[in-house]
């Protein structure tokens, strides 16, 4: 597999933060007003990774190899018991930098939850999670874990573009979200990749990363479709 594919571990950040400067700038909105997108945007952007990588395999045995997938090696309870752990980890993550960062344990930010079109959100249900499952563990373990040599640069490296992706989707030019994003991730990422490291097994980390973002996308239906449940959500 080439090595170079591990210099695409930037390209999440740089791609989400250029759609929505350039998208703000096009549309003379402000970042705010168009960050209930994110997940959109987020969709379309997993899916033309995943097609890049589809690619740029093909010579070296394909995006299976990539990520290291073989047939068999997984029995379900690595399943259940990484999705137990994402979710655990991501809720309550999530939830302590919620309260270093905003002073609140359940702290949400608006435009992580913020109502879309319905027909989009009903999409997404599908979409969001299956995409970002395949981009993201291919980028970041397959690419970065799979492909550094240093076995320090290959965990300390992928964790951080991991982590940090999330604070541009959505973008928003605000410290303390940048922050919060960031603190909510990174701990999971540096464990994920340092579990992937180790077990060189893709499955349980790419079922459980898909469950929290059915989570996810499950909120975000609600808010589109439900009546005053979003204004609930930001009351919390």
């Amino acid at each position: 597999m080439n090595k170079k594919l591990a210099y695409l571990l930037p390209v999440r950040c740089v791609v989400f933060a250029a759609v929505f400067i350039i998208a703000s700038a096009v549309t003379g909105k402000t970042l705010e007003d168009i960050s209930s997108i994110w997940s959109v945007v987020a969709s379309l952007t997993n899916i033309v990774l995943i097609l890049a990588l589809l690619i740029l395999t093909k010579k070296d045995g394909g995006f299976l190899k990539l990520i290291n997938y073989e047939k068999g090696k997984t029995r379900p309870g690595q399943v259940a018991g990484m999705i137990m752990i994402i979710l655990l980890a991501g809720m309550g993550l999530m939830y302590t930098a919620g309260f270093l960062c905003y002073g609140k344990f359940m702290y949400t930010p608006p435009a992580i939850i913020a109502p879309i079109h319905p027909v989009l959100a009903v999409i997404n249900l599908i979409v969001l999670p299956v995409t970002t499952a395949l981009a993201e563990d291919a980028l970041y373990l397959g690419c970065g874990v799979g492909l550094i040599r240093n076995k320090y640069a290959a965990i300390i490296a992928p964790a951080f573009f991991f982590a940090l992706q999330h604070c541009f989707i959505p973008t928003l030019l605000d410290a303390r979200y940048i922050i919060y994003r960031f603190l909510s991730f990174l701990p999971l990422t540096v464990f994920l990749c340092i579990h992937y490291r180790r077990n060189r097994n893709p499955l349980p980390i790419m079922v459980g990363h898909a469950v929290i973002d059915v989570a996810t996308s499950g909120i975000i239906f609600a808010t589109s479709v439900i009546p005053g449940f979003y204004d609930m959500m930001c009351s919390m």
